[in-house]
């Protein structure tokens, strides 16, 4: 199973995950009317669920500029978290879920990083999850880079397409 990102540029190998899909996306089209938002890839590994958002700031078809940190961008991607639980829980998939938010960004830093991870992670669920004690909506929320994802998550690399890409310009 391998997985293309929207513009076609990159791409994940899921071959070596549990279960893996990104058929939840042409479902929510089709079914809710758009009115949910979802996570480019849900892929089960022997103990997690792992939500997957990619997005690729410095790629653009359209040219576009792209902001990781501003609202509509953090609203969008705890929204994705939020309507994936619906795929999940009709899959009747009970492990503990990591989302990773796969983000590379002109001007990348770990200190814009940061300041997004936190602005990202008040919208999701953690603190409501601490007043009950039993179950878990979301185990961890993390941002990495391609390169991060690489390193710890070697048996499912995301690499590069052939479709050449142009540069977005900032």
């Amino acid at each position: 199973m391998i997985f293309t990102e929207e513009n076609g540029y990159y791409q994940i190998d899921c071959n070596k995950a549990l279960w893996a899909t990104d058929e939840h996306h042409q479902m929510y089209l089709d079914d809710t009317a758009s009115l949910l938002s979802d996570v480019d890839w849900i892929i089960e590994t022997k103990d997690r669920i792992l939500f997957v958002e990619y997005k690729n700031g410095t790629v653009y078809s359209s040219g576009q500029s792209f902001n990781p940190c501003d609202e509509k961008t953090v609203n969008k991607v705890s929204e994705k978290y939020y309507d994936s639980l619906h795929y999940l829980k009709l899959m009747q998939k009970e492990k503990p879920v990591d989302y990773i938010f796969v983000l590379e960004f002109p001007d990348d830093d770990a200190v814009t990083r940061k300041i997004l991870r936190n602005k990202i992670s008040k919208k999701l669920p953690f603190r409501l999850q601490k007043r009950f004690d039993k179950g878990k909506l979301i185990n961890d929320f993390s941002i990495v880079s391609i390169d991060e994802w690489n390193k710890s998550h070697p048996e499912m690399p995301i690499s590069r397409t052939d479709k050449p890409f142009k540069q977005n310009k900032v």
